[in-house]
């Protein structure tokens, strides 16, 4: 591997790519094991693809905020480093494919000389905040949430105790009541609120997406903003220390606070109050206050032409902020995908002529905000010379869809091949779809939903079915999801499942019935009022498998026949039971927890402490072949088996030692008594490891 040395400044940035380049060397040279290093590289945002040898990177932009420098310095790393492909996930993030792993190190220095980061984009981490991206501009937002979503992102980003969880932890921040960044599908949604002239935020809590969707319930209508920080953490402890982590398709939040009721998840959260460092923490919102700045270079002065293209332009794509006198140009990207040549241009035009700032939206698009209405034209002009004035931002023909089988592992079908066939039926032969934002489409290649489609009025789901002893792609069709504002929401029935390349006959028959009978009903009014069965009755012709031709057994955007192939998934990382591997980790956290004390990081060192205790100790049920699913369980089960036995000795109970940490405030003294008696339990465990393997 080539050697490297980042020339980053920041020596906490610095020390994490010089060991993922260790780590990667390790691996390299057998000494880290296979599903150990996904995990470790996935919580650096390096995702393996479908195609063998090669990785997806995953570029983490809170809220999807971006500056010219930082759009500059992606396209750099994308031109060196991929294919010079950008591709806009539904959680604001870039992802660039086909990268060397031997050469993630530079390109994660490369990207950090702008402040850009890959740390914990995927893995069982916090991912990456979204929000609206109208927040900041928002004519109907009680307050710009913006500088909430950085808070949140700083202060949890390498924070201890969401580097391991069970899974991925998901949170939204909505600009308005309209809920736009979907809180009731996060594990925790905020939505502003002010209250007798105080900001805060109504909370949801549990929500998520995947192959079984589920609301999220309440968590509170009203937390100051100084709380919601403390709130967060409270909520992360929980779950980082009872949330599954045998089943991965049982590890999500949703499926914790089911299992324990709504009630008793919360008095858990309560009961963590007092080991947290900060039962308040003020959020500074001045960097995102103030005058927007005046541009660079002097706006010029243009004549539109085609005046009747400029103003349906205008109706579709441009959006008033509350800022008098500003506009937002919403830039329809289609599939999320665009290109380096392009992005740089886009990069110079918001230096030059806006405010320095664009935001990735949650429907893969691209906003520039803070527009002078008598520079439209301008910008109409320039954006056009990129092909990025196409119609229909945000609306019905603006489809969603995750990667599918391009480059995901778990891809079952096509999602961006069926996604522009859709969209080309949609401009061809409904128009009128392009102004109209009811509707929202979207499509997944399988059932893990990144591209939504369990929540639309329309999605569709990649699947196969069997014809004989062919097999052809298919998509279930659902119907009758949306988002219903302030919290509320709705998840699609599935309807029927048809093959493939009847898909655009689907999405006919669905419009064409709404149009002729709806009566003026909104969609889901309209679907209501029909039934599920009414759309399975008139959907069922194309469901019809004995006149398949050749054409149905090849999937949308390919040349051969369909082959279902399903890789392993990377979404969630892997659970590791190598007992070598976990006491080495335990070590590796008794000596993060010193540099933390040593650093006057108390509640970071008593954090980390207690994973060395929780890691040692599965370490040593593993090699007794006994099963652990969280950390609680392997606590309790602990005692049982080492204590309770005497085959190991304590001043006290195992759990009494481990929970400690929700019974201290997170001081000096009892951080450094924590890591003490860390040390001295793991001292034991390695001793009682020595012997077993010797009597073996």
């Amino acid at each position: 591997m080539e050697s490297f040395r980042t020339e980053i400044e920041d020596p906490i940035v610095q020390k994490d790519i010089i060991d993922l380049e260790r780590k990667i060397a390790l691996f390299r040279e057998g000494k880290i094991d296979d599903e150990r290093f996904r995990s470790l590289r996935l919580a650096r945002g390096v995702y393996g693809q479908r195609q063998e040898g090669v990785q997806m990177i995953r570029i983490k932009l809170p809220f999807g905020k971006v500056t010219s420098e930082q759009l500059h310095r992606i396209c750099k790393v994308s031109d060196e480093y991929s294919t010079g492909r950008l591709h806009i996930t539904t959680r604001q993030d870039i992802q660039i494919h086909y990268v060397s792993l031997d050469k993630t190190p530079q390109l994660w220095a490369e990207l950090e000389k702008d402040d850009v980061t890959l740390r914990e984009a995927c893995g069982n981490t916090v991912r990456n905040i979204t929000a609206s991206e109208t927040a900041g501009i928002d004519a109907d937002e009680p307050f710009d949430v913006s500088p909430y979503a950085h808070a949140l992102f700083q202060f949890f980003l390498r924070n201890p105790v969401c580097q391991e969880m069970g899974r991925k932890f998901k949170m939204s921040f909505s600009s308005s009541d309209k809920d736009t960044a979907l809180s009731y599908l996060h594990d925790l949604g905020f939505i502003p609120k002010i209250v007798n002239g105080e900001r805060g935020f109504k909370v949801m809590l549990g929500g998520g997406l995947g192959s079984q969707p589920h609301h999220a319930e309440l968590l509170s209508e009203f937390i100051p903003v100084n709380q919601i920080i403390p709130t967060t953490e409270g909520v992360l402890r929980i779950f980082d220390r009872f949330g599954e982590r045998a089943k991965r398709l049982k590890a999500r939040m949703k499926f914790l606070i089911k299992d324990l009721g709504r009630d008793e998840f919360l008095r858990l959260v309560d009961e963590e109050k007092k080991a947290l460092e900060y039962q308040t923490v003020e959020i500074d919102t001045t960097a995102f206050e103030g005058e927007i700045p005046a541009s660079v270079l002097e706006v010029p002065k243009v004549i539109i032409e085609d005046t009747k293209a400029f103003e349906a332009w205008k109706k579709s794509n441009v959006i008033a902020q509350k800022q008098a006198g500003y506009f937002a140009i919403g830039i329809k990207i289609h599939l999320g995908d665009f290109y380096t040549d392009k992005a740089r241009l886009l990069a110079d035009l918001i230096k030059n002529y806006a405010a320095n700032e664009l935001r990735f939206s949650l429907r893969q698009n691209i906003q520039i905000r803070h527009i002078k209405e008598a520079d439209l034209p301008f910008f109409y002009q320039e954006l056009a010379k990129l092909d990025f004035v196409a119609l229909g931002y945000d609306s019905t023909a603006d489809i969603t869809a995750c990667p599918g089988t391009d480059t995901c592992n778990l891809g079952i079908a096509s999602s961006t091949g069926i996604a522009v066939e859709l969209e080309r039926v949609l401009e061809t032969e409904y128009p009128q779809y392009s102004n109209k934002q009811e509707i929202t489409i979207k499509i997944s290649g399988c059932m893990n939903a990144c591209g939504q489609h369990n929540m639309a009025e329309i999605g569709f789901q990649g699947m196969s079915i069997n014809s004989g002893k062919l097999v052809a792609p298919a998509l279930q069709v659902l119907l009758g999801g949306g988002n219903l504002g302030n919290g509320a929401g709705r998840f699609s029935d599935k309807v029927i499942k048809i093959p493939s390349r009847r898909g655009p006959d689907a999405l006919r028959f669905i419009l064409n019935d709404f149009d002729a009978n709806a009566n003026g009903q909104s969609f889901l009014e309209y679907y209501d009022a029909k039934g599920e069965k009414y759309f399975y009755e008139f959907l069922k012709p194309l469901a019809d498998l004995t006149n398949l031709t050749e054409a149905d057994f090849i999937d949308w955007g390919n040349a051969d026949n369909y082959v279902k192939a399903v890789g392993v998934g990377e979404c969630a990382g892997v659970v590791i039971d190598l007992v070598a591997t976990l006491i080495l980790e335990a070590k590796d956290k008794l000596t993060f927890a010193q540099e933390a004390f040593e650093e006057g990081k108390w509640s970071d060192a008593i954090y980390l402490a207690y994973a060395g205790y929780v890691n040692g100790a599965k370490a040593l049920l593993l090699a007794e072949n006994q099963k652990t699913n969280h950390h609680a369980g392997i606590i309790d089960l602990f005692d049982t088996v080492f204590i309770q036995s005497n085959k190991i000795e304590l001043n006290s109970t195992f759990a009494a030692l481990v929970y400690q940490i929700r019974a201290n405030e997170p001081s000096e003294a009892f951080a450094q008594k924590y890591i003490q008696e860390a040390v001295s339990f793991f001292e034991n465990i390695e001793a009682y490891r020595e012997k077993d393997l010797a009597n073996a």
